[in-house]
């Protein structure tokens, strides 16, 4: 498929942060947009506004009959009437993937892969990269930078992409520098093992492009090879180490020793460890590009975060409110584990929406046991995506596993009241489901 040639595409599951990127790529080129999604959301009220023309019924007669391309997303099922309609009808239908790899095969081309971490470190290299470049970027989420999770500027020499390992998506790309920030086992319905995830990124490795390079954090770059390694963390043993961290409330500074020179005072405004090392591999790509370190360090500090990562709602003294992405064990570890760094004082309250019947059965223990560092855990149902139940995988079984005294499973309609009448002092809010729909109405509730 001749991406130039196309002229009208339609996407099926077109609300997606993946597949809503490549929409707004489509319409920036003057091509007819229609999709459909199973709910309204921002995003498909933003893509309606740009041009797009979108329905949320499985209707085949609301199929446009002129079209060239169809873009599938894993999250939509292959029984779905429309998926259907295509097949019969003989239409291209490329996976979300396969497309992203085919519009930035165009372009030199910077991928950051890992199991967590990689959209904020996406946003950060897209910023970054504004030093010298003109951007193309798709990022897993809405950076609050560009308030998009697309960026397009007006000739763009290079692109910045998020390489997803579910599906084995990342291997559609070929970058001229790829980071890998971590390979914690996931998503094992599709891989069945970590050895197999494991094998998928050395996969991805070896598609850097010639002369290019793969910079990888410390704990797992012992399990990748390659030719032009760099290795960045906290020890002594990396090319790039991070020292002399401080975290704030919502900020954070560091220092980045390489080869004897120390770059001072690389400032980002927001916390967490986490987000201090996926800062640091941003800026090892641009220093490897040779952009002056300088314009490095004032890019990074103009780094205000991705919305519904470390995501503060409300700041008082009575109460502070934070919403997470976070929906895997070590995600989770993360986000609690500097949270109560960072206010350790306080009563912890952690609202949590599982993603995922096989995520959750595969990693019950695990979910159970980072979940203590929660003063206090309220679980709500499930949320299936893509999947059908699984008997017995329900948050009432997670939650007879959590050793936590003071636990409960409420119904959605249920939450709001409880906390009013409970309020919390420390409270945050996890999931990669539509949990994200009840923030407004929890931030509102507590102001």
């Amino acid at each position: 498929m001749n991406i130039a040639s196309v002229k009208s595409a339609y996407f099926l599951g077109i609300g997606g942060i993946g597949m809503s990127a490549i929409a707004r790529y489509f319409l920036s080129k003057g091509i007819k947009v229609y999709g459909y999604d199973l709910t309204p959301s921002s995003i498909t009220d933003g893509l309606e506004t740009a041009g797009a023309t979108i329905h949320f019924d499985e209707n085949i007669n609301a199929i446009p009959h002129d079209i060239d391309l169809v873009v599938h997303t894993p999250a939509v099922s292959r029984t779905h009437k429309e998926y259907i309609y295509f097949q019969e009808h003989g239409l291209p239908i490329y996976k979300r993937s396969q497309v992203l790899g085919m519009i930035t095969d165009e372009y030199p081309t910077l991928a950051v892969a890992g199991t967590h971490g990689k959209t904020t470190t996406t946003a950060m290299l897209t910023l970054v990269q504004q030093a010298e470049h003109q951007v193309l970027a798709f990022i897993g989420g809405v950076a609050k930078n560009f308030d998009s999770n697309f960026v397009l500027e007006e000739n763009p020499d290079i692109a910045v992409v998020e390489a997803d390992e579910f599906d084995r998506s990342f291997l559609t790309l070929h970058p001229s520098i790829a980071i890998i920030t971590s390979m914690d086992a996931d998503h094992l319905d599709v891989y069945g093992s970590k050895k197999q995830l494991e094998e998928s990124f050395q996969l991805f490795a070896n598609q850097i492009r010639d002369n290019g390079f793969l910079v990888i954090h410390e704990k797992v770059a012992d399990k990748i090879r390659h030719p032009r390694k760099i290795v960045y963390g906290t020890s002594e043993k990396a090319d790039y180490r991070v020292c002399n961290v401080d975290l704030g409330i919502n900020s954070a500074t560091f220092d980045l020793l390489h080869e004897g020179i120390l770059f001072r005072g690389i400032s980002i405004s927001v916390t967490g460890i986490y987000n201090v090392l996926n800062a640091a591999a941003a800026f090892i790509v641009a220093h490897l590009q040779g952009i002056d370190a300088q314009k490095i360090k004032g890019r990074l500090s103009k780094f205000n975060g991705v919305k519904r990562r470390l995501d503060y709602q409300i700041v008082r003294d009575d109460l502070v409110y934070i919403d997470d992405y976070a929906h895997h064990p070590e995600e989770i570890r993360a986000c609690l584990s500097s949270i109560k760094l960072i206010f350790p004082q306080k009563k912890l309250t952690v609202i949590f929406q599982p993603h995922l019947f096989t995520r959750t059965r595969d990693f019950a223990h695990e979910f159970a046991e980072v979940l203590t560092l929660a003063d206090k855990v309220i679980l709500l149902d499930i949320y299936p995506a893509r999947e059908e139940p699984i008997d017995g995988v329900t948050s009432a079984w997670l939650l007879s596993l959590i050793p936590t005294k003071d636990k409960l499973l409420l119904p959605k309609e249920e939450l709001l009241p409880h906390l009013l009448q409970h309020r919390p002092e420390l409270l945050v809010t996890l999931g990669a489901g539509n949990i994200d729909r009840l923030v407004p109405e929890i931030r509102a509730a507590l102001q």
